[in-house]
């Protein structure tokens, strides 16, 4: 499976390695209609997997960081995130576990360690008393505030003009479709 990325003046595609550019002679600039011409890199999914770790190793710091200037000594990152991810509704753990990447072990102890830190709160369904809803309290929507403000600085040096905005909404983009191309690949094969 060959997934391709493009943007202008700069042609990127992913393979399976062992693939190099010559093994792809339908993406050219003549084919494209670049006027620009194009350089052509081959990254490969374990490149891009190796950079998307990477990334979010930094992000788990810089929200640290965030989570330090702000006072917060008792949510890491990886429970911003979780609180990040329940927002302004109310959902169940199961909905919450489809929201993000979380191994439920790790999510019931996020689950009981934002609980007692008064972060969230957790109500018995009616329906199953074995099931229980989550939402945020006033303390967790401050602190998710506080955050999407903070992330407000980091948004404006990514992108300061149109076209960062369209790199910023390729790079979404692209992740989305890996995320996609992955997940079934791992559920059916390739």
């Amino acid at each position: 499976m060959i997934q391709k990325l493009l943007h202008e003046g700069v042609e990127v595609e992913t393979s399976i390695d062992g693939y190099d550019a010559g093994d792809f002679p339908e993406i050219t600039a003549e084919k494209q209609g670049h006027r620009h011409p194009v350089h052509t890199v081959v990254v490969t999914h374990f490149e891009l997997a190796r950079m998307i770790e990477r990334v979010n190793r930094r992000f788990a710091s810089l929200l640290r960081s965030e989570l330090t200037k702000l006072g917060i000594e008792d949510v890491g990152p990886a429970q911003a995130m979780v609180l990040l991810a329940i927002g302004d509704v109310e959902l169940s753990v199961g909905e919450l576990l489809d929201r993000g990447h979380y191994i439920g072990s790790n999510i019931s102890y996020y689950l009981k360690q934002l609980g007692d830190g008064g972060y969230i709160d957790r109500v018995a369904s009616q329906r199953d008393k074995r099931s229980a809803r989550i939402r945020l309290t006033e303390k967790g929507e401050q602190l998710c505030s506080n955050l999407r403000n903070a992330g407000g600085a980091y948004n404006r040096v990514l992108a300061r003009d149109d076209d960062d905005l369209r790199n910023l909404e390729i790079a979404f983009q692209t992740l989305h479709r890996l995320e996609l191309v992955w997940g079934n690949a791992a559920r059916y094969g390739i």
